[in-house]
């Protein structure tokens, strides 16, 4: 049974870590079981930690964390209900700042990819402009269901490791 100064370590560090998946605190729980209470400290060490419990996990747990991330300049963004980490991304691409034709475009793109894949589109969006995501959703929307889930797993390691690397400055 841990004493309090072990659970109070462990809190703390999934309290700091875990947002960094998706609304997965569960990720950076086991990194801290399975490091035996002395999480890596450096932010590719811990990428590499966290990445090995999520793709260990078993695809339904990848599928429930693929299903946590939000629409890209979605529905959940315009009404204010984004984690603070995906309103600062979506916010670095200009997602906040969508014309008219541009929300409609990513409403149809959302709801064509959600009918064919049965998750959102997702995609590490930190540095790239409206235009260059938007011809990836496009492009994507191609791709036959493993491929595109996939890519989904990808950009998910690639969204926490920008995460990770803010968290660890």
């Amino acid at each position: 049974m841990p004493n309090a100064a072990d659970r109070s370590a462990r809190d703390a560090f999934v309290a700091r870590f875990g947002g960094v998946f998706e609304h997965s605190p569960w990720i950076a729980d086991a990194v801290y079981e399975r490091s035996g209470g002395d999480p890596p400290r450096d932010a590719e060490a811990l990428h590499r930690a966290m990445c090995a419990v999520f793709r260990s996990a078993g695809r339904e747990r990848q599928l429930e964390v693929v299903r946590a991330h939000p629409d890209l300049a979605g529905r959940l963004a315009l009404a204010g209900g984004l984690t603070a980490e995906s309103t600062a991304e979506q916010r670095s691409a200009g997602l906040d700042q969508c014309s008219p034709d541009e929300l409609r475009r990513f409403t149809t793109l959302n709801d064509a990819y959600q009918a064919r894949f049965g998750f959102p589109f997702i995609m590490a969006v930190k540095g790239r402009t409206r235009a260059e995501i938007l011809a990836a959703f496009e492009r994507r929307l191609g791709n036959d269901a493993e491929t595109e889930l996939l890519t989904a797993l990808d950009e998910i390691e690639r969204i926490a490791a920008l995460r990770l690397a803010e968290l660890c400055r």
